[in-house]
Order: structure tokens, then C-alpha cells, then sequence
């Protein structure tokens, strides 16, 4: 094969996603939660739920919502305490299972990774059927469900993904892919938020087809660096590669709430997912942070940032709140309400793994 029937070879990318994985490891853990409506998160007032159970999304009960409204919307909810070690254990023993099959793995989380197997281990030639072998095999190993999602790049693998959600696979092809993009509501893009989603709104995108209306030189004036990505996708078109075992600079995560914030307690509900997310990736790469950053932007979209380095890698998401909670708390009573929260985590390096800490559960 030559150089030129390389570059042309459309790529083989498997996005698999864990079904409620949280929820799910409780569920196979404690036979008294099977069937009934959980949340992995905290009662608190404060709290916010990490993640729901299948049964616990029939009311409407989803991750990052505030617990008190979760408790409104399902009165007979189940909170269960987050335990990360245990997420942590099963996510390395279905990262075995992806690394027979391809050394091009790309974790977003621990529950969520990319494969590249447009070249794979086991010589298979049908990328479908790869996904398939690899959600009967973490079945049989963990007795969780995964859904997959198949296609010829990262943006539409990761839609695909959500297409047969639970315990399902769905695939894009070349052929259909611009087609796919062109019907779906922007809203649920992959790398869109609420804040861009609603300013696309105001300028007339609704869907993948009206993005593809705009020109590349309109979506760098409003959507700046993002705006040759969104060209692309409104294509079918991601270039991204796969990247294996990548240690960032730096992970964070915000959020633009839909009203200004005024006071701690539904600031500090807001972080909890922010926080739960980059503690989530760091876990899943083997990664240490030893400085936070907290940024915080106002309804003038004035904003402030900041930050706490402590002398080794935090060891658990509770000692990353601690910090975070002591970075939010100086800042109340705000001069002017709080339009946008965001939680990064940088010094980053790269953990030694904990030696076969999946033979310690009983599974």
C-alpha cells in the first residue's frame, strides 16, 4: 500500500462510553440499589449529583444537576457516596481490555475513552465489530454495560455514541456523515455548551445544516479559535487525532449559568461537577496536579482568577475541594453577580499506577 492510499484510508475511531458508570458499579455492588432510582452524589444542600441511574432518568434525574432538585423531581431517589477508588480500579480493568485490541487510546474519562483501530492488534478488519467485541468483553469482565459509538473520526464517534444509548453501538459512515451533521440541533454537539449554543441561537443555528451556511470568516469573528472547528464539524470533517497517554499542561472546566450568581451556596453547587470532571480525567490518566485555579467571570464579563500550588499532588477529590472551597470563599460577597465558574487543575505530571488494584474487588 502506498503513502497516498494511507492519507486517503478513512480512520477507524470506536468511542466507548460506560452506561451510567457510576450508578452502574453501585448498582453491581449492592444487589438491595438494582431497579430502583440512584444518584451518586450527596443529599447535601449543596450537593449535586454525579451521576444518575437508568431508573433515576425516567424523572428526569440527570449528572450535574443540583441534589435538591434531583430529590424534587424523584422523591424516592437513593444517594449513594461517590466511592472514586472502586470507579477507579474498574476503569484500569476495561483499559486492559481496549489495550489488547489498540495502543491508540485516548481517555476523556474514567468511564469514556477514543480507540483508534483503524490498525489493531487482532488484525480485524470491521470496526463494528471490534466495538462489539470490546462491550461483550468488558460485560464478562465487569458486568457493566457499554455503548459505542463507530466512525471515521472523533467528532462523529462520539455522537454515534449516544445514538443507541443503553448497551448499544451505532455507526457513521463517510457516506452519511455529512448528512448526520446536517440534521442534528447544534445543541447537542459534541464541544458546544448551553453559552455557545444559545449564542448560535441568537444567530440563526439551529442545526448542523445552518452552521454549515456560515462562512469560516463569520464563525472566527463570533466563535474566535472555536470557529474553523465548527466549520469543520458542520462537514463531517475532524482532523483531531487520537492521542494515547498525553499529559496536558493543564485540564479545566467551566460553566456560564443560565442566571448571575449572587451567593456561596449555588456557587459553590455549580463547581461540584466542574470539579468532579477534571479530578475524572486526571484519575483516568494517571495524572497528579499541584496548583487550582479558580476563574470566575462577572456579568460585565469582568473576570478574576484565582489560584493555590500545594506541595504534592492532591491524593483525593475531597482535598481538591478543600482547596477549592478556600478560593471561593474570599470572593463572597461578590461586587456583581457571577456569570461563568471554572475549575483547572496544572502542574500536572504523570502518577505511577497503583499495582493491579482491579484483583481487590470482588466482581
Amino acid at each position: 500500500m502506498t503513502d497516498e492510499d494511507n492519507r486517503e484510508r478513512p480512520r477507524k475511531i470506536v468511542h466507548v462510553d460506560m452506561d451510567a458508570f457510576y450508578a452502574s458499579v453501585e448498582q453491581r455492588d449492592n444487589e438491595e440499589l438494582r431497579g430502583v432510582p440512584v444518584a451518586v452524589g450527596s443529599p447535601a444542600a449543596r450537593g449535586v449529583v454525579a451521576a444518575a441511574s437508568y431508573e433515576a432518568r425516567k424523572f428526569g434525574v440527570h449528572s450535574a444537576m443540583p441534589s435538591v432538585t434531583a430529590q424534587r423531581k424523584c422523591p424516592d431517589l437513593v444517594f449513594v457516596k461517590p466511592r472514586f477508588d472502586v470507579y477507579k480500579a474498574v476503569s484500569l480493568q476495561i483499559r486492559a481490555i481496549f489495550a489488547e485490541y489498540t495502543p491508540m487510546i485516548e481517555p476523556l474519562s474514567l468511564d469514556e475513552a477514543y480507540l483508534d483501530v483503524t490498525e489493531n492488534l487482532k488484525g480485524m478488519d470491521i470496526a463494528t465489530e471490534i466495538a462489539a467485541e470490546i462491550r461483550a468483553r468488558i460485560k464478562a469482565a465487569t458486568g457493566l454495560n457499554a455503548s459505542a459509538g463507530i466512525s471515521y473520526n472523533k467528532f462523529l464517534a462520539k455522537m454515534a455514541s449516544d445514538q443507541n444509548k443503553p448497551d448499544g453501538q451505532f455507526v457513521i459512515t463517510p457516506k452519511n456523515g455529512p448528512a448526520f451533521v446536517e440534521r442534528l440541533p447544534v445543541k447537542k454537539f459534541h464541544g458546544v455548551g448551553p453559552a455557545t449554543a444559545e449564542k448560535m441561537h441568537r444567530l440563526g443555528i439551529e442545526t448542523g445544516a445552518d452552521l454549515k451556511e456560515k462562512t469560516l470568516d463569520f464563525l472566527v469573528e463570533h466563535f474566535g479559535k472555536s470557529g474553523p472547528y465548527f466549520f469543520g464539524i458542520a462537514r463531517g470533517i475532524d482532523n483531531r487525532q487520537v492521542k494515547p497517554d498525553r499529559v496536558r499542561k493543564s485540564i479545566g472546566a467551566e460553566d456560564t449559568f443560565s442566571q448571575d450568581i449572587h451567593y456561596y451556596e449555588p456557587a459553590r453547587e455549580g463547581l461540584q461537577p466542574l470539579i468532579e470532571k477534571v479530578w475524572s480525567y486526571c484519575e483516568a490518566n494517571e495524572i497528579g496536579a499541584k496548583t487550582v485555579t479558580l476563574k470566575v467571570k462577572y456579568a460585565d464579563f469582568s473576570q478574576i482568577t484565582r489560584s493555590k500550588t500545594v506541595p504534592a499532588p492532591l491524593p483525593t477529590i475531597a482535598e481538591l475541594e478543600d482547596v477549592v472551597d478556600m478560593l471561593l470563599a474570599p470572593i463572597f460577597p461578590p461586587r456583581k453577580g457571577i456569570r461563568l465558574l471554572g475549575v483547572s487543575l496544572s502542574s500536572l505530571d504523570r502518577r505511577r499506577s497503583e499495582a493491579t488494584p482491579q484483583l481487590r474487588l470482588a466482581l
